[in-house]
C-alpha cells in the first residue's frame, strides 16, 4: 500500500521533478562551459539536492496526511464541509464544491424518497386496518346466514383475510423497526397455532395431517414471525395438494419439515422460488398467486437467523425445511 502512495505521489508531481532535473543538467553544462572547478559544481549540486529533497519530503508528508484523512472519512462515510481538508489550489476547491453540491442533491432526493415511502407506508397500513372492519362484518353475516353458498363464501373470505395479513406483514417487515422478540420457547404450540388456523381447509379438502413434533422441542426464535412463516408454507401446501396428506415432522439437528403430496414444482422453477414476485408454472396456472409468500418467508427467517430450503418433484409433492439450529441465532440474553 505504501508503495502505491509513493508511485501516486511521484506520478502527480512528475512534471515538477522532471523540470528540476533539467535545470540541474543545464546548470551543470553552464558550469562546465565556464570551466568552474569540479568541487564547486558538486558542492552546489549537493546543496540543491538537499534543499530539494527537504521540500520534497515536506510536500510528500502533507500529501500522505491528506490521503489518510480522506481514507478515514471514506471508511466512516462522513463527508461534510467541515471534515474535508482545506483546498491547496483552485482546482481542489472546484472539486470540493462539486462534491458538496452532489451531496446536497443526494440528501434532498433521499429525504424526498423517505417522505414518499413513509406516506405510502402510512396509507397502506391505514388501508389494511380499515379493510379489517368490513371483513369482520362479512364474517358475522356469514355466521348468521343459512345460504347454501356459506361454505364457499367463508373459504373465500378466509383467503381475503390471508392476503390482508400478508400485506400487513410485508409492511412491518420493510419497517426499520420490526418488532422482533427472540426468546427460547416450545416449537409445538407455534406449529399447532398455524395448523388450527387452516383446520377448515384440511376438512374441506379432506386432507390427512400427520404432526410429529416433540413437546419438549425448544427453539430460539420469534413466535409471531415463525408462525407467519409456517402459515405461508401450509397455505402453499394446501393450495397445491388436492389429495393425500401433509406431514409435519422434525429432522436432526433441529430442522422443521413440512411435506405434502401435492402436484410438486417444476425443476426449472426451483432456483427462483424465493425471488420476489416469482410464481412459477403452478403460479401461472393459479392466476391469484402473488409470488410473495416464499419471498417473505425467506426474508423473515434471515432476520431470525434461520434458513429455509425446498425440494420438490412434479407429481410427487414438495418438502420444505426450516433450519432452526440455535447455533445460527444471535440474541442478547
Amino acid at each position: 500500500m505504501k508503495r502505491n502512495w509513493i508511485i501516486s505521489y511521484f506520478r502527480q508531481h512528475r512534471y515538477g521533478i522532471f523540470c528540476f532535473f533539467i535545470f540541474c543538467i543545464l546548470c551543470g553544462i553552464i558550469f562546465y562551459l565556464y570551466h568552474l572547478e569540479v568541487e564547486a559544481v558538486l558542492y552546489a549540486a549537493l546543496l540543491c539536492a538537499c534543499i530539494g529533497a527537504g521540500f520534497l519530503w515536506k510536500d510528500y508528508t502533507a500529501y500522505l496526511r491528506r490521503h489518510r484523512q480522506l481514507t478515514r472519512m471514506a471508511e466512516k462515510f462522513l463527508v461534510g464541509l467541515e471534515d474535508l481538508p482545506s483546498p491547496e489550489n483552485i482546482i481542489e476547491e472546484d472539486y470540493q464544491r462539486l462534491l458538496l453540491q452532489g451531496l446536497e442533491v443526494q440528501r434532498s432526493q433521499t429525504l424526498k424518497q423517505d417522505a414518499q415511502r413513509a406516506e405510502m407506508m402510512e396509507y397502506y397500513t391505514l388501508w389494511v386496518h380499515q379493510i379489517k372492519t368490513p371483513i369482520a362484518a362479512m364474517r358475522l353475516i356469514l355466521q348468521e346466514s343459512d345460504a347454501q353458498e356459506k361454505t364457499e363464501l367463508t373459504a373465500e373470505l378466509f383467503k381475503i383475510e390471508q392476503y390482508v395479513e400478508m400485506v400487513l406483514s410485508y409492511l412491518r417487515l420493510e419497517s426499520p423497526s420490526s418488532d422482533l422478540v427472540i426468546r427460547r420457547q416450545p416449537l409445538l404450540p407455534i406449529v399447532k397455532q398455524a395448523v388450527r388456523k387452516y383446520a377448515p381447509l384440511f376438512i374441506r379438502k379432506k386432507l390427512a395431517l400427520a404432526l410429529d413434533v416433540d413437546e419438549d422441542c425448544m427453539v430460539l426464535t420469534d413466535e409471531k414471525w415463525l408462525a407467519f412463516v409456517i402459515e405461508q408454507i401450509l397455505s402453499n401446501a394446501l393450495k397445491y395438494t388436492s389429495s393425500g396428506s401433509i406431514h409435519i415432522y422434525m429432522e436432526q439437528p433441529l430442522t422443521l419439515v413440512i411435506e405434502d403430496t401435492g402436484m410438486g414444482i417444476a425443476a426449472e422453477d426451483l432456483p427462483r422460488l424465493f425471488e420476489k414476485g416469482f410464481t412459477g408454472y403452478n403460479g401461472r396456472e393459479d392466476k391469484r398467486a402473488t409470488g410473495l409468500g416464499l419471498y417473505l418467508s425467506r426474508r423473515i427467517l434471515q432476520r431470525l437467523g434461520h434458513m429455509i430450503s425446498l425440494d420438490s418433484q412434479e407429481g410427487k409433492g414438495t418438502q420444505v425445511k426450516i433450519d432452526l439450529d440455535m447455533a445460527q441465532i444471535q440474541t442478547r440474553e
